[in-house]
This record gives C-alpha cells, sequence and structure tokens, in this order.
C-alpha cells in the first residue's frame, strides 16, 4: 500500500463523522465514531449521539415538552465545525445536568462517579443502600 492511498480524506458517512470527531476533540470534547449500513454515528455522551449519511448530521438537541419527545436538529455537513461547536454546547448542558455545575465528571464526588471504587486484593466491595434517585425528564 502506498503513502497516498493511506493520507487520502476519509470520504462517506465514517470520513464525515471522522472531521466532526476531530473537529470536537479540538474543543476539548471526547467522542468515538462508528459506522455500518450507510451512517456514521458519533457518540459523544450519555443521550448524545450524532448521525450522519455523508450529507447531514442529526443529534437531540433537546426536549419539546408541549410534544413530550426530543427536539432534533439537523445541519449540513458543509458545517462541520458549526456542528461542533453546538454539539459541544449540548455536551456541556448534558454534563452540568448529570453533575451539576461541574462539567467534568473526574471532578464529581465519588458517589456521582459511573465507575465503581476500586477494591484491594483480599477486600469486599460493600457500597451502602441509598434511596434511588427519582427519574427526571430529558434536559
Amino acid at each position: 500500500m502506498s503513502d497516498t492511498a493511506s493520507s487520502s480524506p476519509l470520504k462517506g458517512p465514517y470520513g464525515t463523522a471522522e472531521r466532526l470527531r476531530r473537529a470536537l476533540e479540538a474543543l476539548g470534547v471526547v467522542a468515538d465514531v462508528h459506522d455500518g449500513y450507510g451512517l456514521a454515528l458519533v457518540s459523544v455522551w450519555v443521550g448524545l449521539v450524532v448521525w450522519c449519511n455523508g450529507d447531514r448530521f442529526w443529534w437531540q438537541a433537546g426536549w419539546d415538552e408541549q410534544c413530550g419527545r426530543p427536539a432534533y436538529a439537523s445541519r449540513p455537513v458543509s458545517g462541520v465545525e458549526e456542528v461542533a461547536r453546538l454539539v459541544a454546547a449540548r455536551c456541556a448542558k448534558l454534563r452540568r445536568v448529570r453533575f451539576g455545575e461541574r462539567t467534568d465528571p473526574r471532578q464529581a464526588q465519588l458517589e456521582e462517579r459511573a465507575d465503581p471504587p476500586r477494591v484491594q486484593a483480599g477486600e469486599r466491595a460493600v457500597a451502602p443502600m441509598r434511596e434511588p434517585k427519582p427519574l427526571q425528564g430529558p434536559a
């Protein structure tokens, strides 16, 4: 395989989604790209996935209270930087909902973190019982 083949720009939905992932990364947002069946998905945060068909991006931009369903945003792939800014802002909002004013999950208290505490060899992991948190509607 030649160098020119490996350095050629990625095309189609996956390549476009990868461009968005890189633009998000430049804004400090970590994301993953997955593709198949003519679509690519950019997994950004819990409840925030951006779909791409090579022509447009779609993502859940909020909640329509009147209709009681998600509200979606869509932009052409020619505006990758704009989409990255909009998605990064949505991600920051979702993080604030999840972690309060701390937008970095590493700043969350231990009991708020998704990962369980580490257990030393020979110890048993025991978590105290807590009342379940009431379900909240989407942000």
